[in-house]
């Protein structure tokens, strides 16, 4: 028989910390003083809790002993295979630090299907786990279904207290064969988001020649955008800007503030290329292009009002964050928002407005000035703050619920002066309408902020809803 032995060191800060060092002794054969390193002691196995050995990674199995190599200190030994648990946060359908309504936004992407499904932690009741799983109902729309998994006393799991299992991986294998109450059997694990190439923090001025321009996805009154590859294998996406559209300095100083601001509802302002022109706007890549584009095109739409909903209630999260920061956007409409692959936005051109010098872009009709979009005391007196930025949502709601239509068709200034407002849409739903008015209050101090405006889109449903589904 073997006795198994590790090491302990002691820390200050936090008591009794294992090294996760383990030696193989053969009895009757004395541990040599050599085999302790300083302030190491000896001690049985036994005292080791099961959590001890989820840090381990596991590469050589035997009867009855794994061998294991210690994630924290790289060391190696054998461990009993009956002490080792398979760790939750490895496995394709546990998603750690996401919010329910990150994870309904991530099983509704194109990439996945009704019966794709996700172990994710609670935000409610910390410690415990839920299952969130796609679903779609008779009329073909696609939902979310959300199951709490609830724990027994002697470490099990269950959903339903017909039936419970020894660990969430097991209860996962049963689903998978029958849905036993669920609303439909488990079909395969999210797809998870593919993480981007990080950006190196000291590139910021780069030169042009790290930059390859591939192809032209569009072009506008200020210049062009582009998708290209930086050094070859990172691709962004590079907007150009016509020469005498705004100064070098006045750019830089606005773009030293745009890139402090990173948000997952931002798209991430990477480098600028200033010293020739014209300058060029490093950004990460959009696949989809802009929300405007996107919902006219054939994918855009075939989005259900609840995805709609959730794109309003995705751009009033990145809002919220502009506000937090105490700043402006300008020029918010749906061609200054991005739609990724998996169908999330993320706002677009913050603050570019501010620095902009050209004539014609003031606030007139039949200018390039975006008037319809634009709050009334911004146009009569240049007055841009947080809550005309709120004016401009109402309208970009407009835009989304109606596929990209023109709002305020015609000329619009006078009649807004005159408190005239767009009329209700025909596929727009009363309490939504009822969001849009009130960001088109006259006074700006009666529009309410982002930060509010975000809860109520993001609880449009589960507010008439139960939170989770019920199991008997």
């Amino acid at each position: 028989m073997i006795d198994i032995y590790y090491s302990i060191v002691l820390e200050a800060v936090i008591g009794v910390t294992f090294t996760q060092f383990l030696i193989l002794k053969t009895p009757g054969v004395p541990l040599q003083n050599n085999s302790l390193l300083p302030g190491q002691v000896f001690q049985k196995l036994e005292g080791i809790p099961h959590s001890f050995f989820h840090t381990y990674s596991l590469f050589c199995r035997s009867i009855g002993w794994w061998k294991a190599k210690s994630l924290t200190t790289n060391k190696e030994g054998f461990i009993p295979s009956n002490y080792v648990a398979k760790c939750v946060s490895c496995c394709r359908w546990f998603f750690k630090d996401i919010t329910r309504k990150d994870a309904e936004r991530q099983l509704l992407a194109p990439a996945n299907k009704p019966g794709s499904y996700l172990i994710r932690e609670s935000e409610t009741s910390k410690g415990s786990y839920s299952l969130s799983l796609r679903d779609m109902d008779s009329q073909g729309t696609d939902s979310v279904k959300h199951y709490k998994i609830r724990m027994l006393d002697n470490g099990g799991h269950y959903i339903s207290p017909k039936i419970s299992f020894s660990d969430i991986g097991s209860m996962i294998k049963h689903y998978h064969n029958k849905a036993d109450g669920l609303c439909r059997k488990l079909d395969r694990p999210c797809v998870k988001p593919k993480a981007q190439k990080p950006w190196d923090k000291d590139a910021w001025e780069i030169s042009k020649e790290s930059i390859k321009m591939v192809k032209k996805l569009g072009a506008g009154q200020f210049g062009e955008v582009w998708m290209a590859y930086y050094h070859n294998t990172t691709k962004v996406a590079v907007k150009t800007l016509k020469p005498g559209t705004m100064t070098v300095e006045a750019f830089l100083e606005e773009a030293n503030v745009m890139k402090t601001l990173q948000h997952d509802r931002l798209v991430r302002l990477y480098a600028v290329i200033t010293k020739t022109q014209p300058i060029y706007i490093i950004t990460e890549f959009m696949a989809n292009g802009s929300l405007l584009d996107f919902l006219k095109s054939d994918e855009g739409c075939r989005q259900q009002l609840p995805k709609l909903i959730d794109f309003s209630a995705q751009i009033a999260e990145g809002m919220a964050y502009i506000e937090k920061k105490n700043y402006i956007h300008r020029d918010l409409r749906a061609a200054n928002v991005l739609v990724s692959e998996s169908l999330l936005c993320k706002i677009a051109d913050f603050g570019l407005a501010r620095v902009i010098e050209d004539d014609e872009y003031t606030a007139r009709e039949g200018a390039k000035f975006p008037i319809k979009w634009t709050a009334p005391e911004a146009i009569n007196y240049g007055s841009f703050t947080i809550k005309s930025d709120m004016w401009s949502f109402g309208v970009l709601i407009y835009e989304i619920i109606t596929y990209g239509k023109i709002p305020y068709p015609g000329e619009v200034m006078s009649s807004v002066q005159r408190g005239y407002r767009m009329p209700q849409p025909d596929s727009c739903p009363t309490e939504l309408y009822d969001v849009m008015m009130c960001c088109w209050k006259n006074k700006p101090e009666d529009r309410p902020t982002f930060d509010y405006m975000q809860s109520v889109l993001e609880d449009f449903y589960t507010a008439t809803e139960g939170q989770y589904q019920q199991q008997t």
